[in-house]
């Protein structure tokens, strides 16, 4: 990891001219641990895969927060570099190949974080642990569309369910203690405000919207991760589906008929924050928040 440090650091970057190897060390690297944490997986030796050794929250969370202060830079561009800048005697402007060679980059680091919540016991515990970073690194992020590319890009579905949770939960005056459930974000719809600041100064529409977006991305991460049994560990996760198991849900009582009523008392509340009639992206956003919460109750 050391060696993987030295090389993909982006300060060491900004004064290296050829990023493009840097790019096939880090899909070498990857497939690497893909390829082991695959053969170990099989074998039930997990905790002696190279992964591990490199991505364990337990023994090594420093290269987690590491991999994800890389993602937020490349992402972002704030202290990413822009590699073919140096090449000043190139015959055609590069800034459309460098975002796409960031964004190669951002694809490799975000599958080595998924990896990370797999590779211990508990991936529960160690989403925990990286969501925490990543909530913290939002929060600093200025511009709405890096936020969502962030969440949006994010492989991990349990990793995502708990950085929007987080999000949610400081964005309720009084949060919930409540496990992550359908009756959670049931209590998020009808609690949440505009409490987070972000640099942006969107006007309060906008605002309102990218909490609706997040709450849509949240039911649909939550909707993955009870069916794909995402909070169990990897070899436990075998068994139940080798068994054909049923999710485990934890909103028994919940039915259409309180999802609709919810939404809308949601809807009423915003009308009379927004007035009448509510933007087109927040009426879009609400007609599939219906849905999606209709196939959260069908599970």
């Amino acid at each position: 990891m050391q060696i993987l440090v030295k090389t993909l650091n982006p300060l060491c970057l900004l004064q290296e001219k050829k990023f493009p190897g840097r790019i096939l060390f880090l899909e070498y690297v990857i497939q690497t641990l893909e390829d082991d944490f695959q053969l170990k997986l099989q074998t039930r030796f997990l905790h002696r895969s190279i992964a591990r050794m490199m991505l364990s929250c337990d023994k090594c969370f420093s290269n987690v927060k590491e991999v994800i202060r890389w993602l937020v830079a490349a992402v972002t561009g704030v202290g990413f570099p822009h590699p073919r800048q140096h090449l000043q005697k190139a015959k055609h402007p590069t800034s459309e190949i460098s975002r796409d060679e960031n964004s190669t980059f951002s694809l490799g680091l975000d599958r080595m974080l998924s990896i990370a919540v797999e590779v211990d016991r508990s991936p529960i515990c160690n989403s925990n642990k990286i969501a925490d970073v990543m909530f913290s690194s939002i929060l600093n992020i200025s511009k709405r569309c890096q936020r969502e590319a962030i969440l949006h890009s994010m492989e991990c579905q349990l990793l995502r369910c708990k950085v929007l949770e987080l999000i949610f939960h400081h964005s309720c005056e009084v949060p919930s203690s409540l496990p992550l459930s359908l009756t959670k974000i049931l209590y998020f719809l009808n609690h949440f405000s505009l409490q987070l600041k972000y640099q942006d100064n969107e006007v309060t529409w906008q605002r309102w919207d990218e909490m609706l977006y997040n709450l849509n991305l949240l039911l649909l991460s939550y909707h993955n991760v009870v069916v794909g049994h995402l909070r169990n560990s990897l070899s436990d996760r075998m068994d139940l589906i080798i068994d054909n198991a049923k999710p485990k849900l934890q909103s028994y009582d919940i039915t259409p008929l309180n999802t609709e009523l919810k939404v809308e008392d949601f809807s009423s509340r915003l009308l009379q924050i927004l007035g009448e009639p509510l933007p087109p992206p927040i009426e879009e956003k609400i007609d599939l928040l219906k849905m999606l919460l209709v196939t959260a109750t069908d599970i």
